[in-house]
């Protein structure tokens, strides 16, 4: 094959795409620049969410939103502007793109539903990046709202991918949605006859020995109920470790043991 017949070959049509005629070459510069405009798209998110933004006053969580709208309006403005540069009328593929649009929508409606929830997610910030949150039986840290999923990660660094429709659909604990502290509460029973404002004192005084727990508010001593055979209170207590808290829990609980022991009170 000659050369002038190998420059034949790149500039012959091989088909017609929105009234304009589509070669090799064309095709293959059309590819590679629907490609690096991806690229680009990608790594403006990054620098927009990191550098830009990040001079702001504005939380990971906001950041993150706006930089995913600039994405997405930078890929549709650059496609266009790709396309019309090519020469390629799309009006004239509104029935084509019709038909194929129907068959995607049917086996993308999971895609398209999680796309709109993290949309929703993004605006309404029912949960942001650094929450801690219980959803569909996982508890952890969000670390990343995506388009289509959130990666939440537990105290075990499992990351796990949740779809963006289940923060939507179902019921979501966000344990730092009004502040950064929260509550933990923990359940003791004594038997009848103990010295309640012994108990009260020693269940304090275990609150207050423990670390991670905040002093203001100060740790509380309720007692709730006095029930056949024993006395049930309850101990209240802030900290803002809401990643720690079955580790501050069982702290608790140890201290308090610990102070029992020393006055011969049994647990009920």
């Amino acid at each position: 094959m000659t050369w002038w017949s190998q420059l034949d070959l790149w500039d012959r049509p091989l088909f017609t795409m929105g009234g304009a005629p589509v070669t090799l070459f064309r095709l293959l510069a059309l590819l590679a620049l629907l490609a690096a405009l991806v690229i680009v798209a990608a790594r403006l998110q990054r620098v927009m969410a990191t550098r830009w933004l990040g001079r702001t006053h504005l939380d990971a969580g906001m950041r993150q939103t706006v930089a995913s709208i600039v994405r997405y309006v930078f890929l549709a403005v650059g496609f266009l502007v790709i396309v019309q540069a090519f020469g390629i009328n799309l009006t004239t593929l509104n029935v084509l793109a019709g038909a194929i649009g129907v068959g995607i929508g049917f086996g993308t409606q999971n895609i398209i539903q999680n796309w709109i929830s993290g949309l929703i997610v993004m605006f309404e910030r029912p949960i942001r990046i650094g929450d801690r949150i219980e959803v569909a039986g996982l508890e952890g840290d969000v670390t990343e709202i995506g388009a289509r999923r959130t990666t939440i990660v537990g105290n075990d660094n499992r990351a796990v991918i949740v779809p963006n429709s289940k923060l939507i659909t179902e019921a979501v604990v966000n344990w730092q949605y009004y502040c950064a502290q929260v509550t933990l509460r923990v359940p003791v029973a004594v038997p009848a006859g103990t010295d309640a404002r012994l108990v009260e004192r020693l269940l304090r005084d275990a609150a207050t020995a423990v670390p991670d727990l905040l002093q203001e508010p100060a740790a509380t001593v309720s007692l709730l109920a006095l029930g056949p055979g024993m006395l049930r209170f309850e101990v209240i207590v802030w900290t803002q470790r809401a990643d720690r808290k079955d580790e501050i829990t069982s702290r608790i609980n140890f201290a308090i043991l610990e102070r029992f022991s020393r006055h011969d009170i049994k647990i009920a």
